[in-house]
């Protein structure tokens, strides 16, 4: 940050922005501590100078990254607004949906303010909301499909949000239960070999299900809320058979679904009922040649009435920055070589992920 006496004149061929920061807003909500949003905008546009002086905020330098620098500041004002904090990871989101605006590799309908403060639940004193355009896009399709389908790497929300919107559906009296299942494939491990009855051997594979209720929902009340059968967790194997009214079912891991198991799972679906089914196409466990039942339904279902495919990537992965890079170093590790998950693909699978890449 360079903190100047006057304000910063323009040469040539360059323009200049004034932004005038609210005196609601204190200016460390606004630079961060220790200036630390400042920097992010000065890192995403090093060809500008901005500089500060009380509440007064210059940007001078071509004229795109100037305006796109006066956006940045207007939607980190409406975001404030509403009494939510930014964060360093907020505003690196909020350049990067603008610039994908102005670049034409998005529609740009939502703002990053609309995205970042659209509220899905509140528990325990936390809020959970959508982070990037993508899950806000996800989060809509729950709402006006009865089955999403969010398909996406690790790290990207697809369970978590589903979770999260199962729960609001729940409180709200939109459904009556919610019911969470995954297929208990190994994941290179035999199941057989780990101790105990065939509950306790299940149980680890729904364990991350557990973990995303313990965060939305007090504790205390999850056995009894199980013990009701207002929610239920349980194996895809346990689903044949029933029919699921009034219910939000969510499908975890729907990767390592056969295209049978894929098919008697949508078929379960009752009056009332909504399914979010998540996965990750590039982490399939299946044994080899078996083809991935989330792979072709993509196929099948493309285009049908009240179903919609909400594909996510690396960019809207919420872990570590990390995450995001070893996801598209995979990516371009098996574009190169022509491989999958890093072995070369079995015959007859290779059209199973038609309409997937670079989406």
């Amino acid at each position: 940050m360079t903190q100047t006496p006057s304000a910063h004149t323009p040469a040539q061929g360059q323009a200049r922005a004034q932004i005038t920061v609210p005196a609601q807003h204190p200016m460390v909500t606004v630079l961060g501590s220790g200036d630390s949003l400042l920097r992010v905008i000065e890192t995403a546009f090093p060809a500008a100078d901005i500089h500060v002086r009380g509440n007064e905020i210059s940007a001078v330098g071509d004229t795109h990254d100037v305006a796109l620098i006066q956006r940045v500041f207007d939607e980190m004002m409406l975001v404030l607004r509403t009494g939510q904090p930014m964060t360093e990871d907020a505003v690196e989101r909020s350049i990067a949906m603008l610039k994908a605006s102005e670049n034409g590799e998005s529609d740009g309908q939502e703002t990053p303010a609309q995205v970042l403060t659209q509220n899905i639940l509140s528990s325990r004193g936390r809020t959970i909301r959508p982070k990037t355009l993508n899950q806000k896009r996800y989060v809509d399709a729950i709402d006006k499909h009865t089955i999403v389908f969010g398909i996406g790497p690790a790290g990207t929300g697809k369970t978590y949000l589903a979770m999260a919107k199962a729960v609001q559906a729940l409180q709200s009296k939109q459904v009556n239960r919610i019911i969470l299942t995954r297929p208990a494939v190994e994941a290179g491990e035999r199941l057989g070999f780990l101790p105990g009855t065939l509950y306790e051997k299940i149980d680890p594979y729904l364990r991350p299900l557990y973990d995303a209720l313990h965060d939305m929902i007090d504790p205390d009340s999850i056995p009894r809320l199980m013990a009701a059968g207002t929610i239920e967790v349980a194996p895809l194997a346990y689903m044949r058979g029933r029919t699921l009214n009034d219910a939000f079912i969510i499908l975890d891991e729907a990767q390592n679904t056969s295209p049978e198991q894929m098919k008697m799972f949508l078929t379960r679906l009752g009056f009332d009922s909504k399914i979010v089914i998540t996965g990750d196409v590039t982490q399939v466990d299946l044994p080899g040649g078996t083809k991935s039942g989330l792979r072709q339904v993509q196929e099948i279902l493309e285009g049908v009435e009240d179903v919609h495919f909400s594909r996510l990537s690396s960019q809207d992965v919420v872990r570590h920055k990390l995450v995001g890079r070893i996801v598209d170093a995979y990516e371009k590790y098996d574009s190169d070589r022509g491989t999958e998950n890093g072995a070369h693909k079995p015959r007859g699978r290779a059209s199973g992920a038609k309409g997937t890449k670079g989406k």
